[in-house]
C-alpha cells in the first residue's frame, strides 16, 4: 500500500441486501471520512455482499473506538461483520519452512525494506538448516523436527510459538510437511501455503522433472489458505511462466521458485492489506 499514512481500512461483509453499500459510505460521511479507495462486489450465486474502503479522517482527532461503536450499530441491522484496520499497521505473522530457503530470502527481503506490512515474530522449522539465516535478521529461530510418531507433539510446540507471538497469520513458505486436520481447524482463514502449480498436474517427487518429461509450455505457483484438502484450499492468488522446449528440468525449477516467490508475497500482501474476503470454499479477491 502506498501513501497510507493516515488511511484507515474498513472491510465488511454480509448477506446481499439493499442499502449495503449505503450504510458504509453515509457512516462514512457523517463521520467526516473521506474515502479514497473502494470495492464492493455482490455475489449472485452465493448470496453474498463484500465490501473494502480506504478512507482517511478529515476531522481533527479521530476516534477508532467511537467509530467502531457508532458503525457497529449501523451494520447489525445488516448483520455485517467488519474489521478496521489503523494506518501502518504491521500484521504480526510467523513463517513456516523446512530446507529450501527461496521463498524465506525473498519475505525476508520485502520485509526488511518495508515492502510487506507484516512483523516477522518468529521462524519455525523442522530442519536446522535455516537458522543463520534467521539469525541475520534477529529473528528467533524454532527448529522442532518431526517423525511421525512425534508429529502431534511437535505441531503443540509449534502452536505454543503463535500463540505466544501472538501472529495472526501463518505462512508456509515451503514448508514440506503436512498439518494434522487439527492443526489446519486451528489455523483456518490465517494459515497460507505455497506450492506449484502445473498443468497436467504431477504430484510427488521432482514435479519440474516431470514436467520437463510432458513438455508442458507454462510453470506456475498457487498461494491459497490451508484446510485438510492437500493443497486444495480458497485460493488467493496464482501465477505463471512461460516455458519451452529450450528449458531443461534445471530452467523450470528456476523459473518456478521466481513464480513462487512472487504468487506468496502477493497473497500475503493482499491478505494483510484486508483485500481476501473466505466465502465458503472461495475467496473474494480485491485486487491492488
Amino acid at each position: 500500500m502506498q501513501d497510507n499514512d493516515n488511511r484507515w481500512i474498513l472491510a465488511a461483509q454480509c448477506a446481499s441486501r439493499l442499502g449495503t453499500v449505503d450504510v458504509v459510505t453515509r457512516f462514512l460521511k457523517e463521520s467526516r471520512c473521506y474515502i479514497t479507495e473502494q470495492h464492493s462486489f455482490d455475489d449472485r450465486l452465493g448470496g453474498g455482499f463484500f465490501i473494502r474502503t480506504e478512507f482517511r479522517p478529515e476531522a481533527e482527532g479521530f476516534d477508532a473506538a467511537a467509530f467502531e461503536a457508532g458503525f457497529a450499530e449501523r451494520a447489525a441491522e445488516f448483520d455485517m461483520s467488519f474489521e478496521l484496520t489503523p494506518p501502518g499497521r504491521r500484521m504480526p505473522v510467523v513463517i513456516m519452512v523446512s530446507k529450501a530457503d527461496h521463498c524465506l530470502n525473498d519475505l525476508l527481503y520485502r520485509y526488511r525494506i518495508g515492502q510487506l506490512p507484516i512483523d516477522i515474530r518468529a521462524i519455525v522449522s523442522n530442519h536446522p538448516d535455516l537458522e543463520s539465516l534467521a539469525a541475520w535478521h534477529e529473528i528467533p529461530y524454532h527448529h522442532f523436527p518431526i517423525t511421525p510418531e512425534a508429529k502431534a507433539e511437535q505441531e503443540a510446540r509449534v502452536w505454543r510459538v503463535v500463540e505466544e507471538t501472538g501472529a495472526e497469520l501463518v505462512i508456509l513458505a515451503r514448508y514440506m510437511q503436512v498439518l494434522s486436520s487439527n492443526m489446519c481447524k486451528k489455523l483456518s482463514g490465517r494459515a497460507i501455503n505455497i506450492h506449484h502449480s502445473l498443468l497436467p498436474g504431477f504430484k510427488g517427487a521432482k514435479p519440474y522433472h516431470q514436467a520437463y518429461d510432458k513438455g508442458v509450455k507454462l510453470v506456475g505457483a498457487t498461494a491459497h489458505y490451508i484446510n485438510d484438502d492437500l493443497d486444495e484450499g480458497p485460493i488467493i492468488s496464482q501465477g505463471v511462466e512461460p516455458v519451452g522446449h529450450t528449458d531443461y528440468p534445471a530452467d523450470l525449477v528456476a523459473k518456478g521458485r521466481d513464480i513462487e516467490c512472487l504468487t506468496l508475497a502477493r497473497a500475503i500482501a493482499l491478505h494483510v492489506e484486508r483485500r481476501v474476503f473466505l466465502h465458503a470454499n472461495r475467496t473474494v479477491v480485491f485486487n491492488r
